[in-house]
């Protein structure tokens, strides 16, 4: 059985510590991870200034997710309140990130697991595709079978 406070952290939206809400009106800075929580889950996109942001596009039909694009904020978060992720030895510079994102713009090889919307944030940012809430995902069946 999953305990309350595992719940509590699946249905968080994937939101780690140190990330910081921004106010109404607030501009991210550039290159920013921002992370727009969901129900059980949180879609992230890089900003790209401007008021743009470029991520994997929102479900189709089908839960099917849409390409790589670049969208405004508003269309990113979908009423959703964002986050900002703090960066953590960086690799590349902001203009850097902001080439890289764009550069994938039109990609269309989603998947929930090997290459989604955080994955393709953290490769922006770190050369590196990585999902944590994946990983936290895969982690828990392992926690609670050792404490059963």
């Amino acid at each position: 059985m999953v305990s309350l406070h595992k719940l509590r952290r699946l249905m968080s939206g994937g939101l780690r510590a140190g990330d910081r809400r921004l106010a109404d009106e607030e501009e991210p800075p550039l290159a920013s991870h921002l992370v727009s929580p969901r129900a059980g889950f949180a879609h992230h996109g890089i900003y790209v200034g401007e008021g743009r942001v470029v991520h994997y596009g929102s479900p189709s039909l089908y839960l099917r997710w849409g390409p790589v694009e670049e969208v405004s904020l508003a269309c990113f978060t979908q009423g959703h309140p964002i986050w900002v992720r703090p960066k953590s030895n960086e690799c590349f510079r902001c203009e850097e990130v902001v080439t890289r994102a764009r550069s994938r713009i039109g990609e269309n090889q989603y998947h929930l697991l090997t290459n989604n919307c955080e994955h393709f944030c953290e490769w922006c940012l770190y050369g590196k595709p990585r999902s944590h809430q994946v990983e936290r995902i895969f982690r828990w069946p392992r926690r609670d079978c050792a404490a059963g």
